[in-house]
């Protein structure tokens, strides 16, 4: 042992062979922290003080080799000025480059996840190593950042610049055998033999049958490109990233650019290009967001640990009503292992369930992500049925029929009689009050709200809702099948709306006080689009279906009449009066037509005009930042009053619950995120100059004085 850290160790070997190991006490995983990079840096010297020196092994003695830098020392070091941060990346940049430099062969053995920096110290040893379960990348972008520790400059130097503009903009996990095919990874083996095939490559090298320094002269040279070439790429590449990230999130361009700008230039000087544009892009905000949406993600997970602390699992599931959303339900649990009864009272709804999960499924196959067999084993897990006879051995029933508080009730006692007296309960209602569904059971500490986000397979949410007698056993054990389901499980209170739907009929009463001031709907749409949302409040509002929001809009109004009553009758319910019901009726605010694949797009509807007309109460011009404000000042404070009334426990969550839920752009970082990007004080102010709209635009209390005491919901 020539180095002894508390996360890195270098190993003298037989043959002048040394190790430089990555192994983190008291951790399950190896991660560049401050220690770790201050070890790495004593760990090199040491190599650099052996003059002996005929090669290096890196490896981990963890499952995973490094799974990137620590995400939590992000907002501190991002804090700093750009000279900061390009000073540190450089300096940095020179242990990669002192590693890259050593005066023998050099092979990292991957044996596990190496994703971020932890990649990128990979990309600085001459070989590669990969187990074929191994997976490597890039993931930067996905914090608003990209490469910074030499990977922008190595990766396309080694892959070509094509494929590393393709790992880098994607920051996609890349599999062993996608690795090796495009040159990241030079030797694939089973995972018992990663170790042995380093070194046996390390010996090649130290034969001469393997020209390292070919390699070495390879990764640290200009590109390969002329300059017509070059130019082409990068162009091209340009254009089309751009128009996939969109406006909002500039990193993926950021990194072409930098890539095109060090093309032509040796390492050292590549470097430099490097840290500087990483630096412009780590001071942005979209970057501050999505670090603190990452952080705000992986507290999430810490409190859904600590909720399914000993929680009853649950082997077998149900689900009551089939249909689209039963099936989705029914799909979701079995594709990921938990055998599931569907359960109807109409044959044809039974039909309809299992279509849909044969649907996802098939979808599944045809992109490759599963084959037939695996089909085959899902769909067993899904067991329609007519009869409750095989409900004794469930541990957890979804209910999920339609949305009316006494068709629940009645369907929930119903089936309390027909399950153990530890089966949980659940309903997947949108709205409707779990204690008040939980008057009609037995044993109402076994149940609580379930609520899914359509459509089940794509949206991450599910809310769980505690009612006033909800047991702590019943949100474990629902909590844990989320989990398993793999979905984001958010523990809420009980109230009308819950925290999801509560936050977003505020958002659609902004929308109504615009089309009430005559605001053009298809302006309102494109304004909030560009904001960053991924559609409209008309056009939402259609996929929601416009009956079900007049429905949930009755809800809220009977629990929160100060601000979400209104006496002038709705755009939304005149278009319900008409049969105009969204996408499920081929119009709404919009019409709706089938395309050649028949999905349905939308077209304008010049014939609800008049209709649009009739709502108008006081026209009035809005710029479109005060569109803009209408839409979003009722949405920040109903999620500011649903942290006060403690229907949530943190901002992190009441933000990642809009985030997963209903697609708050992410860019943004959630609605309290948002206030504090602009400042409490001046959300007051803005808030204040929209009184004349009613109590949606009104501050509580409590946050004018977070205001007067200059205040933040994070730190």
């Amino acid at each position: 042992m020539i180095y002894q850290g508390q996360a890195i160790q270098v190993i003298a070997l037989e043959d002048n062979i040394f190790e430089l190991r990555f192994d983190r006490e008291g951790s399950s995983i190896n991660k560049f922290d401050e220690q770790a990079l201050t070890e790495f840096k004593a760990a090199i010297e040491a190599l650099q003080g052996q003059s002996n020196i005929a090669g290096v092994l890196v490896s981990s003695a963890k499952d995973a080799f490094i799974v990137g830098a620590d995400i939590t020392m992000f907002h501190g070091v991002f804090a700093r000025s750009e000279e900061e941060i390009v000073e540190m990346n450089l300096g940095l940049n020179q242990i990669f480059n002192a590693l890259e430099d050593l005066p023998c062969p050099t092979v990292t053995a991957i044996n596990g996840l190496a994703l971020g920096g932890g990649f990128e110290l990979c990309l600085s040893t001459d070989y590669r190593v990969m187990a074929d379960s191994a997976k490597v990348g890039l993931p930067e972008v996905k914090l608003g950042i990209f490469p910074g520790w030499g990977g922008s400059v190595r990766l396309p130097r080694l892959i070509g610049v094509d494929n590393a503009i393709e790992w880098i903009c994607s920051g996609n996990e890349k599999r062993a055998d996608k690795a090796l095919f495009e040159g990241a990874a030079d030797v694939v083996v089973s995972v018992d033999q990663v170790r042995a095939a380093a070194l046996d490559l390390l010996a090649q090298c130290q034969a001469g049958k393997v020209d390292y320094l070919a390699r070495r002269a390879e990764k640290t040279s200009p590109v390969k490109l002329t300059p017509m070439d070059a130019m082409m790429a990068f162009e091209t590449a340009k254009g089309f990233v751009a128009g996939k990230a969109g406006p909002h999130y500039p990193a993926p361009v950021a990194a072409i650019k930098a890539m095109q700008k060090h093309a032509a230039m040796g390492r050292d000087k590549a470097l430099e290009v490097e840290a500087k544009a990483f630096a412009k892009v780590a001071k942005t905000d979209v970057c501050a967001n999505l670090v603190g949406l990452f952080l705000s993600d992986q507290q999430i997970k810490k409190v859904s640990a600590s909720h399914v602390e000993g929680a009853a699992k649950v082997g077998q599931a149900a689900v009551l009503g089939a249909g689209i959303m039963g099936g989705g339900i029914a799909y979701q649990s079995a594709v990921k292992g938990t055998p599931i009864l569907m359960k109807d009272i109409n044959e044809q709804a039974i039909q309809t369930g299992l279509d849909e999960a044969s649907r996802l499924l098939s979808g599944q196959v045809e992109r490759g992500r599963m084959d037939s067999k695996k089909m085959a084993a899902s769909l067993s897990r899904i067991r329609p049925t007519l009869s409750y006879g095989d409900f004794a051995e469930v541990d957890l029933v979804v209910e999920a029929v339609v949305e009316n508080p006494k068709v629940k009730g009645m369907v929930l006692a119903e089936v309390e009689k027909q399950v153990d007296k530890d089966t949980i309960l659940t309903s997947n209602t949108s709205t409707i009050s779990i204690s008040r569904l939980a008057e009609s059971l037995q044993r109402p500490e076994n149940f609580c709200g379930m609520h899914f986000f359509n459509p089940v397979h794509r949206m991450p949410l599910v809310e769980v809702i505690r009612g006033e007698k909800t047991s702590d056993a019943a949100i474990a054990a629902t909590v844990a099948y989320a989990q398993k389901m793999g979905k984001t499980p958010i523990v809420v209170n009980d109230c009308p709306g819950f925290l999801v739907n509560r936050i977003l009929f505020p958002y659609f009463g902004g929308f109504a006080k615009l089309l009430e001031a005559g605001v053009e709907l298809a302006r309102i749409d494109k304004v909030m689009e560009r904001f960053g949302w991924p559609m409209g409040p008309a056009y939402l509002l259609d996929v929601v279906g416009l009956d079900t929001a007049v429905h949930a809009n009755g809800v809220m109004a009977e629990g929160f009449p100060d601000r979400m009553a209104s006496d002038n009758p709705s755009a939304i319910a005149k278009l319900v009066e008409q049969g105009r019901l969204g996408q499920k009726s081929g119009s709404g605010f919009y019409n709706y037509e089938k395309d050649r694949k028949g999905k349905l797009r939308k077209q304008p509807a010049p014939e609800i005009q008049a209709l649009l007309d009739s709502v108008v109460t006081e026209k009035r011009d809005f710029s479109d930042e005060e569109i803009i404000a209408a839409m979003m000042v009722p949405l920040c404070m109903e999620t500011v009053r649903c942290l006060e009334d403690n229907i949530v426990a943190s901002a992190a969550e009441a933000d990642m619950g809009l985030i997963y839920g209903i697609g708050f752009p992410p860019f943004r970082g959630g609605a309290l995120r948002y206030i504090d990007a602009m400042g409490v004080a001046e959300f007051c102010q803005l808030a204040d100059s929209f009184a004349g709209l009613g109590n949606l635009y009104k501050p509580t209390d409590k946050l004018r004085a977070m205001a007067a005491d200059n205040q933040r919901f994070y730190s």
